[in-house]
């Protein structure tokens, strides 16, 4: 469902996905919000996902590491009640030194109520157990996703490497490719046949 509607109500998550260039990431929260069983994700670890998703956008342009430990560790030292004030005042220092502009950062940041509007008025979304066909075809679309992103995070890794002098590349292409090997027969198949065949042929056999 696309992020944009004339008739919707007005969404600072909406905004904020649009400011920040998070394509597709409307969908994911919809997708981790509405997920089958123990895979559906709370809106509270909803609203902490998106905001490390707006950390991350913000170290990426900072020219900083964004691995997702890291991204996460920064995140925790910029949020989280239980860190001390000296780690705090760190980690928001060594963000300003590089030209990140914190104050703005963390008023972006949003509350589960804030996604959770999001989700129910301005998507429309509503919780439902999904059936075994939906339930692969959303998993797969979720790891499409996820291969999408690790591609589109290791080729600005190494641009940025390349434009500041630290690696040797003209052009690249980086490649990704997740397979899966049954344990009992030894056949491989790509992730996406494997999960269309639902399971190896040896299991039908």
């Amino acid at each position: 469902m696309p992020d944009t509607s004339d008739n919707r109500p007005s969404s600072k998550v909406a905004r904020l996905i649009a400011e920040y260039g998070l394509d597709g990431l409307g969908e994911e929260l919809e997708t981790r919000w509405t997920g089958d069983g123990v895979e559906r994700t709370s809106l509270r670890d909803l609203a902490d996902y998106f905001n490390e998703r707006l950390l991350e956008r913000a170290l990426i342009d900072a020219g900083m590491s964004a691995l997702d430990s890291d991204v996460s560790t920064m995140y925790r030292n910029l949020t989280d009640d239980d860190v001390s004030t000296g780690v705090r005042t760190d980690a928001r220092n060594r963000l300003e030194s590089n030209g990140v502009d914190v104050d703005s950062l963390e008023s972006d940041f949003v509350s589960y109520q804030a996604i959770r509007s999001y989700l129910t008025e301005y998507r429309d979304a509503e919780y439902r157990r999904l059936s075994d066909e939906e339930k692969v075809e959303k998993d797969l679309q979720s790891i499409q996703r996820l291969m999408t992103r690790t591609l589109s995070v290791t080729e600005e890794r190494i641009q940025k490497l390349e434009q500041t002098g630290r690696i040797d590349v003209e052009e690249f292409e980086v490649l990704l490719d997740v397979q899966v090997l049954c344990g009992d027969c030894g056949e491989q198949y790509s992730v996406a046949e494997f999960l269309d065949e639902r399971g190896c042929d040896c299991q039908r056999e």
